[in-house]
């Protein structure tokens, strides 16, 4: 019986160890957080991109990226159109939960509460330095932008540390590249 009870107190001491060393290990090795890059366009199909089979267009700046990264396959638009989607992918709000999540014009005002929780502003809550680049089709502002002074309102009201966009499409006015919050061009 004694031998048991000697042979069970080592078993248990050895996974302590155990249990120690990978304790130890975690501390001496900081976690790592992930980069995330999301691409988000406009009328881009599953099979635009050469990384996901399609051979029509080369890809392979966006291809070296997925092949390091992770890819999703499942994915899912909330709506057919940019300013819904863009509206959802944001805020994790179904663009029909909002009457003003449609195509706006380009001087249309910020549509998302600068209060609202977004994709940016949790992952900023977290650490990241956040940035978007690209066509924006969001609004700006408070709905009479003065393109020549900084513009309350933009992306980095919304957990976004950089942003340079383009405020709407190329075929709404203002056509203006914003940098922040100033227009350069």
């Amino acid at each position: 019986m004694k031998q048991l009870l000697f042979l069970i107190a080592i078993a248990i001491l050895g996974c302590q160890t155990d249990h120690n060393k990978a304790t130890a290990q975690s501390k001496k090795t900081p976690a790592t957080k992930p980069n995330i890059l999301i691409i988000y366009a406009d009328d881009l199909g599953y099979g635009d991109v050469s990384a996901y089979g399609e051979g029509t267009l080369k890809t392979p700046n966006i291809d070296q990226l997925a092949t390091s990264g992770l890819r999703f396959t499942n994915g899912y638009a909330t709506s057919a159109t940019c300013t819904p989607s863009r509206f959802a992918l944001l805020t994790g709000v179904y663009p029909w939960r909002n009457e003003n999540a449609k195509i706006l014009p380009g001087d249309a005002p910020l549509l998302i509460d600068t209060t609202a929780t977004t994709v940016a502003s949790m992952l900023k809550k977290q650490g990241y330095a956040t940035g978007v680049v690209g066509k924006w089709h969001l609004g700006l502002g408070n709905g009479n932008v003065d393109w020549n002074k900084a513009i309350a309102k933009t992306p980095n009201d919304l957990g976004f540390d950089e942003s340079f966009i383009m405020a709407a499409t190329g075929d709404r006015v203002p056509t203006v590249y914003v940098e922040n919050r100033n227009v350069v061009g």
